[in-house]
């Protein structure tokens, strides 16, 4: 057992040695490094140390393997997020995508744009009531107006006069948003079954939100308010221009591009004020303008 330990202990030595023989500076400048310093360049001049520094330093910032991708949100839960991120890329092209393809062959466009209209109304008490919060009273009197016209001039909701006559476009408020303009970070990141990206903050924002939501309390079944929603999804999903496949296309890892993505929307959208118009500076529509059948495109 001495004699095992003792031959250990010489080879670590003798290991040691030669690496403090190799870093040594008047052991390692052997006479080929002092013939390649004494390198001449083309034009006659002697290479010096700069150029050599130079290269080094041009080197260093091409090397790919020196830098690292910035993480704009932490993600310690980043195993199960892409296994339920799988589970939802399968189920949108094995289900929810050529559900929408078919509801396309059933309903015409025009028709689908007023059914996006319609649940876009519904939800104005969400964006209204979060812009308030926010004391955005722009962005919360923009909302009031165009509930009002769009549900009368409108009719219910199925057509934009606000936007399409007015200008005057819905903002983009939510929960989350306003948790996030008085500094609420976003957490981590989530990806959710079926929904898909978020965070603990914007998850918790749309759980609050949905307390909000009319079809709340329309005395529907559970069933039935699942179905609504799954309706409103699809219809989105059939207005859509491929968007999604577009992603998995272009992107060497699609999860790292739509994190990263959603992060920086969600950043913008607390930062940045969201309404498009002055509506106190232009006018609210043309009266001229008013009429139905030009909504609808004939």
């Amino acid at each position: 057992m001495l004699r095992i330990v003792t031959i250990l202990l010489t080879s670590y030595f003798m290991l040691l040695g030669l690496v403090f023989a190799a870093t040594d500076p008047a052991v390692a400048e052997s006479p080929k490094v002092t013939a390649a310093a004494a390198t001449e360049s083309p034009d006659g001049i002697p290479a010096d140390d700069f150029d050599a520094d130079f290269d080094a330093d041009f080197d260093d910032d091409f090397d790919s393997s020196s830098t690292t991708p910035e993480r704009l949100i932490a993600d310690p839960l980043e195993p199960f997020n892409r296994g339920v991120f799988w589970i939802n890329d399968k189920l949108y092209f094995y289900f929810f995508k050529p559900v929408a393809k078919g509801y396309r062959l059933v309903l015409p466009r025009p028709a689908r744009v007023s059914v996006s209209h319609f649940f876009s109304n519904l939800a104005t008490p969400i964006r209204a009531g979060n812009a308030l919060l926010q004391c955005e009273f722009r962005s919360f009197g923009t909302e009031i107006y165009r509930f009002v016209i769009n549900s009368t001039f409108g009719i219910a909701g199925l057509f934009d006069p606000a936007a399409n006559i007015g200008g005057v476009k819905k903002t983009s408020k939510d929960f989350g948003q306003t948790l996030g303009r008085y500094g609420v970070g976003p957490g981590f990141y989530l990806v959710l079954p079926i929904v898909g990206p978020s965070s603990l903050r914007d998850g918790t924002g749309a759980f609050v939100d949905s307390f909000a939501d009319p079809l709340r309390y329309a005395n529907l079944r559970t069933r039935e308010y699942l179905a609504i929603k799954f309706w409103a999804a699809e219809n989105r999903l059939s207005l859509d221009q491929d968007t999604y496949e577009g992603v998995i296309a272009d992107s060497l890892d699609p999860y790292l591009f739509i994190r990263s993505a959603y992060a920086q929307l969600r950043q913008a959208h607390i930062t940045q004020n969201s309404y498009d118009i002055n509506m106190f500076e232009e006018p609210a529509f043309d009266s001229r303008n008013l009429d139905p059948l030009e909504w609808l495109g004939f």
